[in-house]
Formats: C-alpha cells, sequence, structure tokens
C-alpha cells in the first residue's frame, strides 16, 4: 500500500492498525545500553553462584572429614579396622602346668600269667570252665564231668605224663564237653614259669586222659582214634582229645570233631588270658 510515496513493511498482528499513523524510529543507544545492563547481571549471578557452589562442597567435604575422624576413635572403631590392640607386657592369670613325667604303662596281662610267683589270683575248676554249658556262635556244648589234681601224670596217658613230670608241672585241671555225639576233654597243666610250659607243649606225647561222667558216655578208648592237641600260654599248657561218643575212629573228613577242638581250645585260651587281664586291671586300680 502506498502513502505519499513512502512504503513500510506491515507487521505481522497489526493488519488492523488506523491507516494513515505516523511511525517511529526506535531509540538504538537506549537498546543498546540495556542489552549491556543485562549482561553484567548475568555474568554476576554466574560468579556468585559458582562461588556458592564452591562453599557448599567444601562445607560438605569439611563435615564428611570430621565425622570419618569421630567415627575411628580407640573407643568407637568402624568395620574393617584391623589395628590390633596393644597386649600387656606380662599377665597374672595362672598358667597350666604339665609334668614331665610320663604316666606308668597299664600292667600287661601277660606278666601276670607267665609264672606263678605272679599269678596269685584263686583257681579252680569251677572258675575255669564255668556254667553247665557252652554256646559258640551256633554250636552249644554241654558241660560233663569236672577234675583237678596235682599228681599231673594220672591226668595223661601214653606218655604225656612222664612230660608234665619232667618239667615240674603241678597241677592238671580237665573238663569234658558233648555235642552231637562228638566229646572233648580239655586238661590245663600248671607249671612254675612260661619256659617249662613252653617246653611240655613242643616235647609233647600222647595226650590227655578222656574224663567220662555227668552225661557224657566213655569215649577215645584204647581201640579207636581221636584227635589230641596241644597248646601253651604264658605258665599254662592245654591239651585237648576229641573223638566220637560211639567208638568210631576220628578221620580227617570229619569236620564235626576239627570244628569242636578247635572251639574248645580257644576256649581254653581265652580263659587263661582273663586270668591275667583280671589281675592287671586290679593292679591298676590299687588292689595289689
Amino acid at each position: 500500500m502506498s502513502f505519499g510515496g513512502s512504503q513500510w513493511p506491515q507487521e505481522p498482528h497489526q493488519q488492523n492498525q488506523t491507516y494513515g499513523q505516523q511511525a517511529h524510529t526506535p531509540d538504538w543507544s537506549a537498546l543498546a545500553e540495556a542489552s549491556a545492563a543485562r549482561q553484567r547481571r548475568r555474568r554476576w549471578l554466574l560468579i556468585g553462584g559458582g562461588a556458592l557452589a564452591t562453599a557448599l562442597i567444601g562445607t560438605i567435604i569439611a563435615v564428611a572429614i570430621v565425622s570419618t575422624n569421630n567415627g575411628t576413635t580407640d573407643d568407637n572403631r568402624v568395620a574393617g579396622d584391623t589395628t590390633a590392640p596393644e597386649l600387656p607386657d606380662a599377665t597374672t592369670e595362672p598358667q597350666p602346668s604339665f609334668s614331665s613325667v610320663a604316666p606308668p604303662p597299664p600292667p600287661n596281662p601277660m606278666d601276670f600269667i607267665n609264672s606263678a610267683r605272679k599269678d596269685r589270683a584263686p583257681l579252680t575248676p569251677e572258675s575255669l570252665f564255668p556254667g553247665k554249658k557252652l554256646t559258640v556262635g551256633d554250636r552249644v556244648y554241654k558241660k560233663g564231668a569236672l577234675a583237678s589234681t596235682t599228681t599231673c601224670a594220672a591226668a595223661a596217658e601214653d606218655g604225656l605224663g612222664a612230660i608234665l613230670q619232667k618239667h615240674g608241672c603241678t597241677r592238671v585241671i580237665r573238663a569234658t564237653y558233648e555235642r552231637d555225639g562228638v566229646a572233648i576233654t580239655v586238661g590245663v597243666a600248671l607249671f612254675d614259669t612260661q619256659a617249662a610250659a613252653t617246653k611240655a607243649k613242643e616235647e609233647v606225647r600222647g595226650g590227655v586222659l578222656p574224663l567220662a561222667g555227668s552225661g557224657v558216655d566213655g569215649f577215645c578208648r584204647s581201640q579207636t582214634v581221636c584227635l589230641r592237641r596241644a597248646n601253651a600260654l604264658g605258665r599254662y599248657a592245654y591239651y585237648t582229645q576229641a573223638g566220637f561218643t560211639s567208638g568210631k575212629k576220628v578221620t580227617k573228613a570229619d569236620d564235626a570233631v576239627f570244628k569242636t577242638s578247635d572251639d574248645l581250645g580257644t576256649f581254653a585260651f581265652n580263659q587263661i588270658y582273663a586270668r591275667g587281664r583280671a589281675q592287671a586291671s586290679a593292679a591298676a586300680a590299687g588292689g595289689q
């Protein structure tokens, strides 16, 4: 639109202005000073904010340092402090003491059954062969007659009597057992020393005399064959003679006779050793 030969651009939101009004020129100098003032205020705000932030950070660090120092005193250590406490140079608490002298070893049962001098416990046929029967596993043996004699040769046959006398036998105790038609006599001979008993075993001839009676018929008569064995423990030599009550001869195939001999030989061994163990226990308890 043309007015008096001059041309002005229209402002977008002033299109409804009254036509013909006169336009005013802006004061560029005042605008420049106002802009400069605004820039100065912004710069001082930034400087002031930075200083305040620096002061706050310093305060937080100082508080953290103080808090850390307060938490690591000697009386209130924080977790993870591995500083070891100081130990006193000496202690007044009583200290344990140990004897330099070793206790004596317990008595050996063999020390008591090796010689008549220490083997002083009472001995009877009933104490050596107690009860009315003997059970070994599933095998039950009925006990028959008992006998004891100081005339050792009277309890032996076929040369054993002479061996017993030669080495100083002082007593023979016998017991008979029977199971399923197999009978056995166990004879325990006493000597003064272990050496004498060992020789009586090594030089053995013949065997212990079978002992019948108390429900067991005679067995191992002179016309038949029986199983004889000999052994020794300490000052005791012990002998067994086993066979059939029917008079049947024993052969190597008769397992029942060999098993009977094994069972009663082991029983005699255990009974002799039990005497030593009982006397050793009494000695350890101050009974001797």
